[in-house]
């Protein structure tokens, strides 16, 4: 039988994985972030590791869908593609978020009832 904190680690691993847009979002929202940082972010985060091959084409379909903006930036001799959030890309994690919270009220609700 698993342990509460095994399957904590397991739904974050299953939200990392299939949330990982809203994931990248998130990280972003925070700060702006590199590819390079963001594997290492997700992977520290939800324990699913997500090479180049993942994150570069979501971060440039986030890119092409208006919610993060890429930028180059000269950083010790080397290009990086820095991205950061643009206000729709916030106004989709708000959404997000404002759907878990219906979700949650209403398990709630029939937690109460039954």
């Amino acid at each position: 039988m698993s342990t509460k904190a095994e399957l904590l680690q397991e739904v974050r691993r299953r939200f990392g994985k299939d949330f990982l847009d809203i994931c990248v979002l998130r990280l972003i929202h925070i700060r702006p972030r590199w590819g390079y940082e963001i594997m290492v972010e997700v992977e520290k985060m939800y324990g699913i590791k997500k090479g180049p091959s993942a994150i570069y084409p979501l971060l440039d379909l986030l890119e092409t869908d208006g919610l993060v903006r890429g930028r180059w930036k000269l950083e010790g001799g080397r290009k990086k593609r820095i991205y950061e959030i643009t206000p729709s890309g916030i106004e989709l994690i708000d959404s997000f978020y404002d759907f878990l919270k219906e979700q949650l009220s209403i398990f709630d609700y029939y937690k109460k009832v039954l």
